[in-house]
């Protein structure tokens, strides 16, 4: 007897965590990796107001999460550093369209330890090694290749350049001085510990640094991404993108 109340029990216990379990929503992100402070922020505060919703965070290049995406990954939200990949993941029938709006925007830095004497991009032939997001995949490294090109000095710098799978990792390499310096947003320079904004790429040099967020076909159907997607826009997702140094126009 006293072993068919135990097997009772626990299959009792057993249904509970089955049914707490299914109740309980989740959030599947795909994300740049230069978002991470500032969704790591909301997504806590989030989580404190709605406890039963799970939120999973996916970060690394738009273009490598892109990828994943269409290849059959989770994600119900997808927020990319450029247009482009979220065209590419549009025009392959995977995003909801009429959710797709900007989430914010940024701006192209270089940084490098104080001792570097640089000022611009005519100075860095100068360096031995730049570190740069990979340009296939990453949207920094992109905007740094585009005003590379348009500066006239990309041939100069073809040997320097060392290819990162994000931006992050960019600012990883200039924080452990693997590299002497490197292409970066301006939100990631601010998180920065050693290294310091040696300079600004000038704008007209390159596209505008944009993030478009859009709901997934999951994530339209997903009412707990709705809610987290709605709250991205809020008054108060807008302050703490202020922040960090995110640009809202």
């Amino acid at each position: 007897m006293r072993k068919v109340g135990t097997k009772l029990f626990l299959a009792m216990l057993l249904i509970v965590f089955l049914t707490a379990t299914a109740l309980a929503g989740e959030v599947n992100l795909s994300l740049a990796a230069s978002l991470k402070d500032v969704i790591n922020e909301l997504s806590d505060n989030f989580s404190r107001q709605s406890a039963d919703i799970k939120i999973l965070k996916n970060y690394g290049g738009s273009g490598a999460l892109a990828k994943q995406i269409e290849n059959g990954a989770p994600a119900d939200i997808f927020i990319s550093a450029n247009i482009e990949w979220m065209e590419y993941l549009q025009n392959r029938k995977l995003m909801h369209s009429a959710s797709i709006g900007i989430f914010t925007y940024n701006t192209l830095v270089f940084v490098g330890m104080a001792d570097k004497k640089i000022s611009g991009l005519q100075d860095l032939h100068k360096l031995e090694k730049i570190a740069i997001g990979s340009p296939k995949s990453v949207p920094a490294g992109e905007y740094a290749m585009e005003a590379l090109r348009k500066a006239g000095v990309e041939k100069q710098l073809e040997q320097k350049l060392v290819m990162a799978k994000d931006v992050r990792e960019c600012l990883m390499y200039a924080e452990r001085g693997e590299v002497d310096g490197a292409f970066v947003y301006k939100t990631d320079a601010m998180q920065a510990k050693q290294a310091r904004i040696l300079f600004t790429v000038p704008e007209d040099l390159y596209p505008r640094v944009t993030y478009p967020m859009g709901l997934t076909l999951t994530g339209v159907k997903n009412k707990e991404a709705e809610a987290f997607y709605k709250y991205l826009q809020s008054g108060y997702a807008q302050a703490v993108l202020d922040k960090f140094g995110f640009a809202q126009k």
